[in-house]
């Protein structure tokens, strides 16, 4: 009988280490998963300074800003003779926020050049996508005289956002 709690004792001993060895496992693959699953997302090791990171070559992504004319640009476009009704919502898009700011402290000018632009137009030209698009190119050209001659930074585009001919 003394022959059988002594081997039984041992073997408790050894479910021990084997249970413990198990955890640590676990706890290893969990951790090594985590900062595997980090370092293929891009996102590098957490706490790590990594110099190449930030002397990277490759410009940071820039979100683009808007701001918008509120009143809609209205005016007149000359159609074979007859005068016809132009009717445009205009948006600006920027990278610098601080072309958008200098935009709107010039609104009065940049509205005044705008409906010049657009009452300049041929009708004709108006009815057709790439004579909207020449339209939009041309009120950016203007836009970014104005800012320029205010010694402010550009604008990108100019987006419309209604667009009414009749």
């Amino acid at each position: 009988m003394a022959e059988n709690t002594a081997t039984e004792a041992p073997a408790k001993k050894g479910k021990l280490k084997l249970i413990i060895m198990l955890v640590i496992i676990i706890i290893l693959a969990v951790g090594l998963s985590v900062v595997g699953t980090l370092w293929f997302l891009g996102g590098g090791l957490p706490g790590a300074d990594d110099a190449e990171t930030t002397t990277s070559a490759e410009p940071a992504f820039v979100a683009s800003s808007y701001t918008e004319i509120e009143k809609a640009l209205v005016t007149t476009v000359q159609a074979q003779g007859r005068q016809r009704y132009a009717q445009v919502y205009v948006s600006f898009e920027a990278k610098d926020p601080a072309a958008l700011a200098a935009a709107d402290v010039h609104m009065p000018l940049i509205r005044s050049q705008l409906v010049m632009v657009l009452g300049s137009s041929d009708f004709m030209q108006l009815q057709t996508p790439e004579g909207r698009q020449t339209l939009a190119n041309s009120m950016l050209q203007t836009v970014n005289q104005v800012l320029e001659q205010e010694g402010e930074p550009a604008i990108d585009r100019v987006l419309f956002r209604n667009f009414v001919v009749q």
